[in-house]
């Protein structure tokens, strides 16, 4: 895994690295991987796991065909609407 650094920029760097391992899966292997996991437990996760998958995809195949609503759509902090411009009074 290779992330650039910008201008000395070193903490954005890291920011970007977290991120990648995170989206990776590295945190939550490692975590699994401090203690050990019976076989028994493991299948029982892992299917847990692909059940999990399966419903998202169903649910996004249904949203994709309009059997379900779409999800809302998260406004920004900052960027939060303002009510319409009122108009100026004379």
């Amino acid at each position: 895994m290779q992330v650039l650094v910008r201008d000395n920029n070193v903490e954005q760097a890291l920011r970007v690295l977290k991120k990648k391992l995170q989206r990776e899966g590295v945190f939550r292997e490692m975590k699994q991987r401090r203690a050990y996991e019976k076989p028994s437990e493991r299948r029982a996760r892992e299917k847990g796991e692909a059940v999990r998958r399966a419903r998202k995809a169903a649910r996004k195949q249904a949203q994709r065909e309009g059997l379900l609503p779409a999800p809302k759509r998260k406004v920004p902090a900052g960027k939060a609407r303002s009510a319409a411009p009122r108009p100026a009074s004379v």
